[in-house]
């Protein structure tokens, strides 16, 4: 993911959402997808649908599913921002979320920071993994369907599962939102949320770490966890990660 630049070409669909609001690009991905801030209060995530004999997106990126998962996560507590509509035309899909009052943890104040956001990060995966009901979630985040559709087929078995919760499933630390004193506000892109090993997140977000700031801060990050280092687990949920 990049921050997009600020000339980018506005969707059409996009500028009618925004009834006339400020429209501010703030976020693309690998998918060709972008995010938008329009005005003060909403987020819109425009995403292309691929053409005939183009690549196939991750099945994560489908929008309508990844709206579905925000309002279960909403309704059962998890600080993700309300759905505000969701739309699609043949060639684009789009979701609109109520805006958090939150920087994401990647933004330049925090990546000076990295203790502090590192801290935020673990405690709001630490939240999720609590409070969201594993028996009441209906989507799944396993390993083994995730090593089904892997594109590497030299993966291990998984380890045995050290704790089921429901993961956030892009747990990469752009995704966690802080307040203005450094607390955890919220997640966004849930795309992938389901029920897995906790590690499949851990791992995850530890080594995203690395992406984002000038050094590498795992032990504040699993210190507000509350977990010990898994070398086990964390090796294959960053592999599987990465053929995934």
């Amino acid at each position: 993911m990049t921050f997009p630049s600020p000339d980018v070409a506005i969707p059409p669909t996009v500028a009618a959402c925004a009834g006339g609001r400020t429209v501010t690009p703030v976020w693309r991905n690998e998918l060709g997808g972008t995010t938008f801030r329009i005005g003060n209060d909403e987020y819109l995530k425009w995403q292309p649908i691929r053409a005939p004999g183009g690549a196939q997106p991750h099945t994560d990126a489908d929008l309508r599913t990844e709206a579905e998962k925000l309002r279960w996560a909403r309704s059962h507590g998890a600080s993700v921002p309300a759905v505000v509509g969701f739309g699609s035309t043949a060639d684009a899909e789009w979701l609109r979320t109520a805006a958090i009052r939150a920087s994401s943890a990647v933004d330049p104040r925090w990546a000076a920071e990295p203790v502090t956001a590192a801290r935020s990060i673990g405690l709001g995966l630490r939240l999720l993994h609590e409070l969201t009901p594993v028996a009441d979630c209906p989507f799944s985040w396993s390993a083994d369907e995730r090593l089904a559709r892997a594109t590497s087929r030299d993966l291990p078995a998984p380890p045995p599962i050290d704790r089921l919760v429901v993961c956030h499933g892009d747990a990469c630390a752009p995704n966690t939102l802080l307040s203005d004193d450094g607390g955890f506000a919220g997640h966004v892109d849930l795309g992938a949320l389901g029920v897995g090993d906790r590690w499949a997140d851990i791992a995850v977000a530890t080594m995203s770490l690395a992406w984002n700031y000038p050094t590498v801060h795992e032990e504040a990050l699993l210190d507000a966890y509350g977990v010990d280092p898994d070398p086990e687990r964390t090796a294959f949920y960053r592999a599987l990660w990465n053929a995934t």
